[in-house]
């Protein structure tokens, strides 16, 4: 039977590992970012060649409905929705504008919203479907200097758990990952004093990688049914 996942955020780092393993598990994919138009296409005609699954790039913002909407008049038939899609910002929480707070909150959480909205759908006809949302550990306890991002993944935690509640009885699991320290480009706008703090802190006594939480995706993907509403947290003995 062929498979059709959605994954955003796929130009680089965790969206990109999660796309192999899905395309080497045969998945039919739909891959988004909002502005690495020529990384994400060549990625797409990559996987396709590499794996013989049909993979569709898309370029547009997850937080915008517009966009979100264009992109779902593309999508006939869905199984598997990867919210990857995020930024950071980080800054005292006095000094952010109000304009950055909401850019942090729409690309984060509205997008979570705004995707699954259109998914969810496609997954009450077939009675059945799996959502993922990638979350962080900030989501869980916090960051100092990140509150704006602890809060965007706070909303994506608790809206997991709910949106679990609402689909459960459809078949349709929603889980997340709350990822630890991951060394993706969004972290890598740390010192490398920094990271190496943090390296110490870690009881795994390394930085994580986007492949490990592509590993735990599909874990998830292949767990039973009866785990939904699950944050997962990833990172290390972290937190």
């Amino acid at each position: 039977m062929t498979k059709y996942a959605l994954v955003t955020g796929a130009s680089r780092g965790i969206g990109k590992e999660i796309a192999a393993v899905l395309a080497a598990e045969g998945y039919q994919l739909y891959l988004t970012c909002i502005r690495s138009e020529e990384a994400l296409c060549s990625y797409a005609s990559k996987l396709s060649a590499e794996y013989g699954i049909s993979c569709t790039p898309f370029i547009g913002d997850m937080g915008n409905p517009e966009d979100v909407n264009a992109l779902f008049h593309k999508i006939p038939d869905l199984d598997v929705l990867i919210n990857n899609a995020g930024i950071s910002y980080v800054g005292l929480l006095n000094e952010m504008s109000v304009e950055d707070w909401r850019r942090v909150m729409t690309v984060n959480a509205d997008s979570v919203f705004l995707t699954s909205r259109l998914a969810i759908p496609l997954m009450l006809r077939k009675h059945s479907g799996k959502i993922i949302n990638i979350s962080s550990v900030w989501g869980n306890v916090g960051a100092s200097m990140e509150a704006a991002y602890s809060a965007s993944k706070g909303a994506v935690n608790s809206l997991t758990k709910a949106l679990a509640k609402e689909l459960a009885p459809s078949h349709i699991q929603v889980n997340a990952i709350a990822c630890g320290v991951i060394d993706t480009d969004m972290n890598r706008g740390f010192s490398a004093e920094d990271m190496e703090v943090l390296r110490r802190e870690i009881p795994c006594d390394r930085i994580g990688t986007p492949a490990e939480v592509a590993q735990m995706v599909k874990n998830l993907l292949d767990a039973p049914d009866y785990l939904t509403g699950q944050i997962i947290t990833l990172d290390g003995g972290w937190t």
